[in-house]
């Protein structure tokens, strides 16, 4: 495949040096690459030879001079094949848009069948978690926001981010509570705050296990398949769990 190729003329220092050098100045000639090179002349044309053959360069003869120039065709084949396709933000956005346009209000869209488990064992104790995730001041530390609440069953909560604009970013209702076993609440984004539709739940179950640690276990579900909100949990709950065990048992989170 073309592809083998380029990955593996990509895969040596050298001849990436060499391509910056080009990159710098296109248009070199064999004895110009070699200046201030710790190669030897046979060598850098050896490196050459590998990288034409990939198609990362193409060489013209000016007279007695055989220059050599950058081709970026196979590097822009490689992006859409291996790298485009994972630039999942930029994609997300695409595809809410597109899930916008083809379900606009009013169309059926109460499939809320997408859900999560998550299973974190932490060395402290139940009343530090539920802490944890209650008290605003403990949640930023490891979060970077404050959940907010009276946290009562009925009681709104708001998660906020702690930055100086301070924005709501999540909100929900407080389902039910047990602490310091359990914990459930509803959950979505404040935009859509009040819609049934976008609305999910949060469950927090904690329960002592074996040697000092604790059981943690974050269930979300009733999320609309495929929405942004279903990725985005996907993508954040084992962070912010993460974060939430280095705090616990070091005192230090994750920059999140």
């Amino acid at each position: 495949m073309e592809d083998d190729k380029v990955f593996k003329a990509l895969g040596d220092p050298s001849r990436r040096r060499l391509l910056d050098r080009l990159y710098g100045k296109n248009g070199q000639s064999l004895g110009e690459l070699c200046e201030d090179l710790d190669m030897a002349r046979q060598s850098v044309a050896q490196h050459l030879g590998l990288l034409e053959e990939a198609n990362l360069i193409s060489t013209v003869r000016r007279g007695r001079e055989k220059l050599h120039f950058i081709n970026p065709v196979p590097l822009h084949d490689v992006y859409e094949r291996w790298v485009r396709k994972f630039e999942q933000d930029r994609l997300t956005l695409l595809y809410d848009l597109k899930q916008e346009l083809e379900n606009p209000r009013g169309t059926d869209m109460t499939d809320k069948s997408a859900s999560f488990v998550y299973v974190t064992y932490i060395r402290t104790t139940p009343d530090k978690i539920y802490e944890a995730i209650t008290t605003p001041d403990i949640a930023r530390r490891y979060w970077g926001h404050e959940n907010v609440s009276e946290w009562t069953p009925g009681a709104r909560w708001e998660h906020i981010r702690t930055n100086e604009d301070r924005p709501v970013e999540i909100v929900g209702k407080v389902v039910e509570t047990a602490p310091p076993h359990r914990l459930v609440i509803t959950w979505s984004a404040a935009s859509k705050d009040g819609d049934p539709d976008e609305e999910s739940r949060v469950t927090f179950e904690i329960e002592e296990a074996d040697g000092g640690m604790v059981k943690l276990t974050v269930t979300h579900d009733q999320l609309q398949p495929g929405s942004g909100m279903e990725k985005g949990i996907g993508k954040g709950w084992p962070l912010v769990l993460s974060s939430m065990k280095s705090f616990l048992e070091t005192g230090q989170g994750l920059d999140l």
